[in-house]
């Protein structure tokens, strides 16, 4: 026999709500029978404000309209269009700055190149170019329209989307805690450096003086000044990542300057964080182009663009480079932390988010290619340098050996090989006879230009910048120059990544509206954690290894809720009608089939990676001086999965707790509810209320039941 729980649970099924005769009970029809609910539950008719839902079907390629239902929806969009409890910025600038802001950030600046130097050059970036357009900007489309048609955050966004998956909206949130606590230490770092730019020379140019004063630091002088200076002075490094110790004071101060920033950018909510972002966006842009020309006009900057525009075709077949580049897209791009929904619903409904999405999409690449264009530049004109004093030292070996007759004197060197050795030296050994060139061969170091360059760009991403800088002329102000960019960067990315943890907040408890900016204390103890002497390590462990799987597991859900529950063609026709014209049905394909593939083996490839290979980290061993790569204990791979498991933990948890609560809602229909066992008339059901205020007065009954 066929329950009530049984009709109400059925999915496919669209009941309609009609008035009887007797105004004592309500008929609730579906397909097969008719139920009479008393008038003393909760089925007001009135739809909720700012919760409408577009009653079209979810499956992604139907082709059926109902122009009166989405008269009727075009006409609730109208009514809603400006709620006035909820905040706005200031003007479309400001927000626009606010999601550029967001996703340019200091990975942008410092992990692109690095990743590019190492992945293939311009198979990297053919790799990165195709993803972002075909999977990162359907993405950012997506939780900006989310965000700009259900006015919240992203915990409300996904409950409204479906209660099934109303924990996306939590794992989100805690995806912006723990990145903000480390990523404000990526920051610290960088204000640290920009604070030590305000002296000549440079501290990381040379190394310093022994106590006894007589010679350099042992210990720097076995290695690169730049490296002893990030490793021993800036981070105090332990040796292992199982050494602990209390934070390092510099860095706590550091930290605390950099908390305290983004707490006064808060006080007055969008007002004054919108004007903070119209110096800590548009300025990276203005050094960004000054840097490009300056390293353009460095010798052998062309060699260091011929590495970059040369695809390596291997790269192109390999699993862990696009695994690499995935990884960069979404943690330099940033979908998945909830951050551009938050800051999209403070935007007007009639706001066009597709070509909001194509342009900040746009501006991320082009900070990324122009930072990599400057990055190789000036590696190129690193190694030019590198390689002459290589044909210097040849040249100095040929002429003392034919000083010393152990050599013929047809092996001396012109005078005019000094001029430029670059050309010079290597067009005058080939012209020699073989029977000289066998004899000094021997004698002579083998000057490899790609060698050079592969040398420069070794190391940590931000001792390479460091070291960088060097080649400057006035390399104090360039350094500042640099560091102020990257600070700035570095804090409007905060800014969203705040965003994305306030803005959840204030909707789920409106009660904390007012208390918002105290955020920032939490944040603050609790990134003191990073900031020990084995810190770096464990920021090394979240930014390489676990950011990029939780952010994977999270775009992953939100493609298929959206694409395959609320249904693509449905979100589509919202957006047609908030935006007053047609959506390319391309974005559905996109939704539904690319963008879930090319994430589940994203997705999946990572987790392979993390369970199959060893994880390593760079670290400083104070036996050689130098940095090293280290495997990490078995321990942190326990604490990763941990926190991996945490992280999507809401996702099931809630999952579960909505079946409990349809459990106890139907339990309760049903013992207040007369079941009549009357099949429906074939002439259809009788006449009722529109179906999007069906919708909205089950969504009511649900509701009431939290």
């Amino acid at each position: 026999m066929t329950t009530v729980n049984d009709n109400m649970e059925a999915q496919n099924e669209e009941p309609q709500l009609s008035k009887p005769s007797d105004s004592k009970t309500m008929v609730v029809t579906t397909s097969a029978f008719q139920f009479l609910v008393p008038e003393t539950l909760p089925t007001e008719e009135v739809p909720e404000e700012n919760q409408t839902l577009d009653p079209l079907s979810t499956y992604p390629w139907s082709e059926g309209e109902n122009e009166d239902t989405l008269e009727t929806l075009d006409k609730d969009e109208q009514k809603d269009e400006t709620p006035h409890d909820r905040p706005y910025w200031t003007n479309k600038t400001e927000y626009f700055l606010a999601q550029v802001g967001f996703s340019v950030g200091m990975s942008t600046i410092w992990r692109f190149p690095y990743l590019c130097f190492h992945n293939g050059g311009g198979s990297f970036l053919f790799i990165y170019i195709l993803m972002l357009f075909l999977v990162g900007v359907p993405l950012l489309f997506l939780e900006m329209a989310a965000g700009q048609r259900m006015r919240q955050g992203s915990i409300g966004v996904w409950k409204a989307i479906s209660p099934w998956i109303g924990g996306l909206g939590y794992t989100s949130f805690m995806v912006c805690i723990i990145v903000g606590l480390y990523y404000s230490v990526l920051l610290a770092w960088n204000f640290f450096y920009l604070v030590q730019s305000f002296q000549s020379p440079l501290p990381w140019l040379l190394c310093p003086i022994a106590n006894n004063l007589s010679a350099y630091d042992p210990e720097c002088a076995r290695t690169t000044p730049a490296t002893y200076f990030w490793y021993r002075k800036v981070l105090k490094a332990t040796d292992e990542i199982e050494m602990g110790g209390l934070p390092i004071l510099h860095l706590s101060v550091s930290l605390f300057v950099i908390w305290l920033i983004i707490c006064i950018s808060m006080i007055k909510g969008l007002k004054s964080t919108g004007k903070m972002l119209y110096v800590s966006v548009l300025l990276p842009y203005v050094i960004l182009f000054c840097l490009l020309i300056q390293s353009l006009k460095m010798k052998g900057a062309n060699f260091g663009l011929k590495n970059l525009l040369a695809a390596k075709v291997p790269a192109l077949y390999s699993v862990e480079v696009w695994r690499r580049t995935g990884s960069q897209l979404f943690l330099s791009l940033g979908p998945g932390f909830g951050s551009f929904t938050a800051i999209s619903s403070y935007i007007p409904r009639s706001n066009d988010c597709v070509i909001d999405a194509f342009a900040v999409a746009f501006l991320n690449l082009v900070a990324s290619v122009t930072i990599t264009v400057f990055v190789f530049a000036t590696l190129g004109h690193l190694a030019t340098k590198d390689n002459e004093l290589c044909y210097m030292m040849n040249i100095m070996t040929l002429i003392n050996m034919v000083d010393a007759e152990m050599i013929p004197p047809e092996a001396k060197p012109p005078k005019n090989v000094y001029q430029d050795p670059s050309s010079l030296y290597p067009s005058w050994l080939n012209s020699l006879p073989e029977h000289i060139k066998i004899a000094i061969l021997p004698y002579l170091v083998e000057c490899d230009l790609s060698e050079q360059l592969n040398k420069a760009g070794k190391g940590v991403a931000i001792v390479a910048f460091s070291n960088i800088i060097t080649v400057f002329s006035g390399s104090t102000f360039w350094a500042i120059v640099i560091f102020t960019l990257l600070v700035n960067l570095g804090l409007s990315t905060m800014v969203g990544i705040i965003q994305g943890i306030v803005t959840p907040l204030q909707d789920t408890f409106s009660s904390l509206r007012e208390y918002s900016k105290l955020i920032c204390v939490p944040m603050f103890l609790g990134s003191l954690l990073f900031v020990r002497p084995s810190g770096s390590y464990y920021v090394n462990l979240l930014d390489d290894y676990w950011a990029s799987l939780a952010l994977f597991f999270i775009v992953i859900l939100e493609s298929v809720a959206m694409a395959w529950i609320y249904g693509a063609r449905r979100f589509l026709a919202d957006l047609s009608i908030m935006l007053g014209r047609p959506i390319s049905p391309i974005y559905r394909w996109l939704w539904c089939f690319l963008s879930p593939f090319v994430l589940l083996v994203l997705f999946l490839s990572t987790l392979i990676h993390l369970s199959v290979k060893k994880i390593t980290y760079f670290a400083w061993d104070s036996r050689i001086s130098d940095e090293v790569t280290r495997v990490y204990p078995s321990w942190a791979k326990v604490l990763l999965t941990v926190l991996i498991l945490v992280t999507i933990l809401p996702v099931p948890a809630y999952f579960f707790h909505t079946i409990v609560r349809r459990l106890a809602s139907a339990t309760v229909i049903h013992s207040m509810t007369t079941v009549v066992f009357k099949p429906e008339a074939k002439g259809g059901s009788p006449k009722g209320l529109p179906r999007l205020q069906v919708r909205q007065s089950l969504k009511k009954m649900n509701k009431m039941d939290k």
